[in-house]
């Protein structure tokens, strides 16, 4: 059936965008479509034997967000369980579930529609193939800040990014930061009252913000501080908030870092159909450790090593977005020591920077800016060792 229909838009519909094509300067849009739905039939080349299968780029961001997936959903439903909590009510857990997605339901309207609008107009200004990154993206983007962030915000910074920080260096495939992560250090510096990550959002009742589900109670102007905030304060008290709590998802924080369970259970899917790093993820994770020992042994207040890895979006970060292919390390050995590095920075920043709570998002920026240097030198240290065996 799925051939028959494949066909059927190839010989009939493709034409109308193809050269010529009543549609041809929709063709960048009609090819993104169709190849999200169907293999592409290109091959490598018109000559020789070639092997293929039907794994590309568009395959492999369907299943990072099928990754997200389980993040996504608890972290909705933690949005309403912070909101019943601070109004010391419960409306059950699917009312809790609805009442978070309805409020992360338009920010990812309007990061799709700002994102993927900038994206299709320069592919078809250049009439080149709509790039897939940015389906990934365009979720990671209202994942990652508080849910009250207005949407304006998010479709400013959205724009910034997408122009900025990925079509000025030449779209997917070529850009050297991680987009969704710029997005949020755009916010964080340009509205840093709104993005600061010291306060968990609890809907409110005021005109510009009202309940999203009909007969839901409100409360005017309430924001609780969030584990990271304590952390900043250095007033962190680790019977606070338990472990468990911080592993499961039933503390306060962004949607995409609530549940490190949710987020272990991402990290599963992507290492079995090795879409990410097992190298990346590990040593990210194990130099948050060795630095979260370091600190608490000089700290009173620190959380533990448990509880470091679980706050925040540390989680998170090791398994998304560190992971990014584009923008990490390509080496073997690059890549331990580029998640080292992003494990170490996240939990300095974390610690000893008041103003900027969580280190994770900030890390993983700056491991990109240093992951073409890493994998210099080790390409350069490879090449001087084969270089004295010859000698030898």
């Amino acid at each position: 059936m799925s051939n028959k229909l494949n066909n059927f838009i190839h010989e009939k519909i493709a034409p109308n965008f193809e050269k010529g094509g009543k549609f041809e300067s929709l063709w960048s849009v009609y090819d993104s479509f169709h190849t999200f739905l169907f293999v592409p039939r290109q091959t490598a080349g018109r000559k020789g034997v070639q092997v293929h299968d039907s794994v590309d780029s568009k395959r492999v961001i369907i299943m990072v967000i099928l990754a997200l997936v389980p993040a996504l959903l608890v972290g909705c439903w933690n949005v309403g369980l912070q909101h019943d909590r601070a109004l010391g009510i419960d409306d059950g857990w699917f009312m809790q579930f609805l009442y978070g997605f309805v409020a992360f339901l338009p920010k990812v309207v309007v990061s799709y529609v700002v994102g993927l609008g900038i994206e299709m107009a320069v592919a078809a200004y250049k009439r080149e193939e709509v790039a897939e990154g940015f389906l990934a993206t365009g979720l990671l983007i209202p994942m990652i800040v508080p849910v009250n962030t207005p949407l304006w915000m998010i479709a400013v910074a959205t724009a910034f990014s997408v122009i900025f920080a990925k079509e000025i260096f030449g779209g997917t495939g070529m850009n050297i930061f991680n987009p969704a992560l710029i997005t949020r250090a755009f916010l964080f510096f340009a509205y840093p009252k709104a993005m600061s990550g010291d306060a968990v959002f609890v809907r409110t009742g005021s005109a510009l913000c009202d309940s999203p589900i009909e007969g839901t109670q409100v409360v005017d102007g309430f924001s609780g501080a969030t584990p990271l905030a304590a952390v900043a304060d250095n007033t962190f008290n680790p019977e606070t908030f338990s472990t468990f709590d911080a592993f499961i998802g039933t503390i306060p924080g962004s949607i995409a870092e609530t549940s490190t369970a949710a987020i272990l259970l991402g990290a599963l899917l992507l290492l079995v159909t090795k879409v990410a790093s097992w190298r990346i993820m590990l040593s990210v994770f194990a130099g948050g450790a060795v630095m979260s020992a370091i600190v608490g042994a000089f700290s009173e207040n620190a959380p533990t090593v448990a509880q470091q890895l679980c706050l925040g979006g540390f989680a998170f970060a090791a398994v998304f977005m560190a992971t990014d292919p584009v923008t990490g390390c390509r080496t073997n050995t690059g890549k331990f020591i580029y998640g080292c590095f992003i494990g170490v920075m996240a939990i300095i920043i974390r610690m000893y920077n008041t103003g900027y709570p969580e280190g994770a998002m900030m890390a993983v920026l700056l491991g990109n800016a240093v992951a073409p240097l890493i994998d210099h030198y080790v390409v350069e240290t490879n090449i001087n060792k084969r270089a004295k065996r010859i000698k030898a």
